[in-house]
């Protein structure tokens, strides 16, 4: 699967190295190409996952993604697998095979 924001890919994966969480597809941190992201000072702390960290596109649109680096105890059991620093993208961002 990729993740495509216009031309620029954003993260490329194979499907069976994603999580599904909530309806969002996260993308492990190995398959972002972090040169095209930056980091927001958007707080946000979901009450079952944990401490958000929201990502901005280096010149471009602002918290278009989002992660958990390290989140609550019991929160992998619940996913069923540890996700922390996946990467989950909003929907401005295709997200498509």
């Amino acid at each position: 699967m990729q993740a495509v924001l216009g031309d620029r890919v954003i993260a490329t994966a194979e499907d069976d190295d994603l999580i599904r969480i909530e309806g969002n597809w996260y993308f492990p941190p190995a398959s972002i190409d972090w040169a095209s992201l930056e980091e927001s000072p958007t707080p946000y702390t979901c009450p079952w996952k944990g401490v958000c960290q929201y990502y901005s596109v280096a010149g471009g649109p602002s918290d278009i993604a989002w992660s958990y680096p390290e989140p609550y105890a019991g929160a992998a059991e619940r996913v069923g697998k540890d996700f922390a620093g996946y990467v989950a993208f909003d929907p401005r961002v295709t997200v498509s095979a």
